[in-house]
């Protein structure tokens, strides 16, 4: 697919709309001799069901585990990535798992398998990706999966049919012989599924990896109240206490708009709605107050939040226009939320093949988020390497300095995009 549309519509586009992307990878190689492992029993409740409220809650938690160990290695740098599209994809993954290996991806995920069955936490995700990919005139939202194997290996039929059932897993026969074929494959179905915003998911690929799980998240919504371009100006916007960045600053007047002031958690927020219900969440926290804010955050907080949002008549919301790109290798965060064995001589993935004892040698993410006037664009890509009251009318609401990003799903609370704007001028 030739880019020169996409540049073109994002030339066009910047100062209209919001765009967030990203994409995980997530590779696998068979390097080491076979060795077996006892089977691992989940299941402890036949009753339960996993419910959208139990795997949103779920996918909170480990969003904001995730989130604090990505702004933990990258101190004052922006933060941006999709929580939903990385525990999809590990999700997708554990299909594989066996054993401990098991046992720690679902409770890296922030499962609790005393009370939830593994079965159940899939039935949870194929429910969820299904409820993602209903048609609607107001959102573009599509979330999809897709396997990339090595010709020659031969995938356990359970697998393959429990990727196509839960996950709606496409699967492509990829010669990873052929590295940078291989790569021009993968990069090429990301790049299309992304509305060719993500080009480039993987950089390199090695000739020992045998398969590729690929998850993938495309959104573009309008704001229910758009900002004016001609309103846009350029404004100041402290990245510290020593160092400011001149940004272009949107600006919208007279709005009634979801707000809470949490005296508590000594920051300020405002919910934009899109034109489907769904929204972004905006988190100012007061001077000096970031770190502090950021150690506190859990799912609770989030709920605490979505249920104080109030609609407040507010004088004037400034808010910059930005577009951010990131790249993580996940490996050794996911190491520290307790995801370990798989990236070991220890993992146990032989509920995806007999033929070679695999491990997943790297997780990659990329994300791309642009906020504009007119609404927001994003896309993610996962794959497994491997009343109406007022506030004070006379002091503008200014979003100056950095603050946090949540982008929320209504029917499914789902967060499918979190991040944090420490510098809006940085792509």
């Amino acid at each position: 697919m030739s880019p020169e549309p996409f540049q073109m519509l994002d030339k066009d586009m910047r100062a209209e709309r919001t765009s967030f992307l990203l994409a995980l990878g997530l590779l696998m190689a068979g390097i080491r001799s076979v060795h077996c492992l006892p089977e691992n029993v989940v299941v402890k409740d036949q009753r339960r069901r996993v419910d959208s409220h139990t795997l949103a809650s779920s996918n909170t938690d480990f969003a904001f585990s995730l989130y604090k160990q990505l702004a933990l290695k990258n101190p004052n740098k922006n933060v941006m990535f999709s929580p939903l599209s990385v525990s999809m994809a590990l999700a997708f993954l554990s299909l594989g798992a066996r054993g401990p290996t098991l046992t720690e991806i679902l409770e890296g995920l922030k499962f609790n398998l005393t009370e939830i069955q593994e079965t159940q936490i899939h039935q949870g995700f194929q429910h969820l990706l299904q409820a993602l990919n209903r048609p609607s005139n107001q959102l573009q939202l599509s979330v999809g999966n897709a396997m990339f194997v090595q010709e020659e290996l031969k995938l356990l039929d359970k697998f393959i049919e429990d990727a196509r059932v839960l996950y709606s897993s496409e699967a492509f026969p990829t010669n990873f012989g052929d590295p940078e074929a291989a790569k021009s494959l993968i990069n090429d179905y990301v790049k299309k599924k992304t509305q060719g915003k993500i080009e480039e998911l993987f950089k390199d690929l090695s000739p020992r990896t045998v398969l590729v799980l690929v998850n993938y998240i495309y959104f573009k919504a309008q704001w229910r109240t758009p900002f004016d371009p001609k309103q846009t100006y350029k404004s100041q916007f402290h990245v510290s206490k020593n160092k400011t960045v001149e940004v272009p600053m949107m600006s919208i007047g007279d709005l009634v708009t979801p707000y809470f002031r949490d005296e508590e958690l000594d920051c300020t927020l405002v919910e934009l709605t899109y034109t489907s219900n769904d929204s972004a969440l905006f988190i100012l926290p007061d001077e000096g107050k970031m770190q502090d804010l950021e150690a506190k955050l859990i799912p609770e907080m989030l709920t605490r939040w979505r249920e104080s949002l109030y609609p407040r008549g507010i004088h004037e919301l400034n808010l910059p226009r930005f577009s951010i790109a990131t790249d993580y290798k996940l490996k050794d965060i996911l190491s520290q939320l307790e995801i370990k064995k798989v990236f070991t001589q220890e993992a146990d993935l032989s509920g995806i093949t007999d033929d070679h004892e695999l491990e997943v040698s790297q997780v990659v993410h990329k994300a791309v988020l642009d906020v504009g006037e007119e609404g927001t664009e994003g896309a993610a890509a996962t794959g497994v390497k491997v009343g109406i009251t007022s506030i004070n009318n006379h002091i503008p609401l200014s979003f100056n300095r950095p603050f946090l990003i949540a982008i929320v799903l209504k029917d499914t609370q789902s967060i499918i995009f979190l991040g944090k704007v420490t510098n809006p001028s940085q792509a």
